[in-house]
């Protein structure tokens, strides 16, 4: 799959009459990811216009990524940017930049900052509780007929194709902790094949609920966290989205602390069966893994430029962990489903 054109912000100037806006918009790039997110402003408005990479999403995979988002916002507690259409109406816009097609689409500006950036501010049993409601509401969603989205199992995860790239290309990877790491992942693929996908643990979910993708204003009286960046949403199991609560803090000391509020906010929601607890420290080791993948197919991604040396050589140690030290994340696995 081939990144972001170096001259990406062309293509966002472009859209630009598209929303309506004038030459005297200013923009200014907000996240450089899978996509390039810019704020756009004049002297009447400001909206969130995003550039996607070639060849990741189709305009019907976006249509329903936006079409999900808005019934969530509509629909359930979750707040969520509002989609703004082009001025024709389309909900995704294509724009030709020296022979290149990407495709553009714009949301409502949130303020604040991300909860990456005031973590302080944010609960996770907020999170939980909110991640929650996303799943309630995907599991009664009568969908549109055409909706698309991406499926994030084993396969496109972990398997030879997979969608982020291969782990075992990452960098710093030592023979010792690749085998580690690929001992991890048969018995991880051996568990969720015996988990199984049915529909009360497998159905649309955010895919990447992070604090960097959770805005909130820290200046307000009652800061409300507000859920962006889609881009990822699709189908999978629910328990991938508490692995993306703690996405890049796995090996901390406190995540055993941070996911067990997190069940504490999802339960008081929607309730978890034992077995499904059992299964947290298989979802938070993939979700690392994931992500390992990720840093190796990344490398010009914001995310990817912030992430410690010593990250990959963590993902084989939290792996052994995962195999050989039963007490890992025990107090969250023994949790009753009522608590």
């Amino acid at each position: 799959m081939p990144g972001l054109p170096p001259d990406h912000r062309a293509f966002a100037e472009k859209a630009l009459p598209l929303y309506g806006f004038g030459p005297s918009t200013t923009l200014r790039l907000l996240s450089l990811s899978e996509n390039a997110t810019y704020l756009a402003e004049d002297h009447a408005r400001r909206l969130v216009v995003r550039v996607h990479r070639p060849g990741y999403h189709s305009v019907e995979a976006i249509r329903s990524e936006l079409r999900w988002m808005a019934a969530l916002g509509a629909e359930t507690p979750v707040s969520t940017p509002t989609p703004v259409a082009a001025v024709d109406g389309a909900e995704v816009v294509e724009v030709t930049v020296d022979g290149l097609t990407l495709l553009v689409d714009a949301v409502t500006v949130v303020s604040g900052c991300t909860a990456e950036e005031a973590s302080h501010v944010v609960d996770f049993a907020t999170i939980g509780a909110i991640t929650a409601h996303l799943h309630e509401h995907s599991s009664r969603w009568p969908a549109p007929a055409d909706f698309v989205r991406f499926t994030w199992d084993v396969e496109t995860m972990l398997g030879p194709e997979a969608r982020w790239g291969q782990w075992r290309k990452a960098p710093g990877l030592s023979p010792e902790d690749c085998a580690d790491i690929d001992r991890a992942v048969r018995v991880i693929t051996d568990r969720l094949t015996d988990f199984g996908t049915g529909p009360d643990r497998f159905g649309l979910v955010h895919a990447d609920l992070r604090l960097a993708n959770l805005m909130v204003d820290p200046h307000a009286d009652l800061p409300a966290i507000t859920v962006i960046d889609f881009d990822d949403c699709g189908w999978s199991w629910h328990l991938a989205d508490l692995g993306s609560a703690v996405s890049w803090v796995e090996h901390e000391p406190g995540t055993e602390d941070l996911i067990d509020a997190w069940l504490r906010g999802y339960t008081a929601v929607r309730p978890l069966p034992d077995d499904h607890l059992t299964m947290i420290p298989t979802f938070v080791l993939l979700r690392r893994i994931h992500l390992t993948a990720w840093v190796a197919s990344h490398s010009d991604a914001d995310a990817a430029l912030g992430i410690a040396d010593d990250f990959v050589s963590g993902t084989a140690s939290l792996a052994r962990r995962y195999l050989d030290d039963p007490s890992w994340l025990q107090h969250v696995t023994t949790r009753t489903s009522a608590a």
